[in-house]
């Protein structure tokens, strides 16, 4: 069976040298070039905290969306909220998850740091 198309799928994930790697260049995840030039858009660059419980059985999580910069920015900023907060959280998709109700001491983080934040929802 031949290939469906002429890009190539797969290659190095990990190497023991240099730890994981990233798919677009090829190189380590610290030196990658590809992550750091993509800036995602801002939108409006107001950046919304809000909270979600729907699909989490009960479980409210506290989402930021709308944050300007790239992937590596976003989970830097993601890992300061969390530790600022004490809780555990993630980004996917650019969206930074935090367990509980955090929409309060995140707008002031935010704040803090100059960017536009409101909170948004009930």
């Amino acid at each position: 069976m031949g290939r469906k198309s002429g890009k190539r799928q797969g290659g190095l994930v990990y190497s023991t040298d240099a730890g994981r790697m990233c798919p677009g260049c090829r190189r380590p995840e610290a030196d990658c070039l590809c992550s750091r030039d993509v800036a995602r858009s801002t939108g409006d660059g107001i950046v919304r905290v809000s909270r979600q419980t729907r699909g989490r059985k009960g479980a409210g999580v506290t989402l930021v969306t709308g944050l300007p910069g790239n992937a590596v920015q976003i989970a830097e900023l993601a890992k300061a909220l969390k530790s600022l907060c004490g809780v555990g959280g993630s980004v996917k998709n650019g969206v930074v998850e935090l367990q509980g109700d955090q929409r309060q001491r995140v707008v002031a983080e935010l704040e803090r740091r100059g960017m536009k934040a409101k909170s948004a929802g009930g």
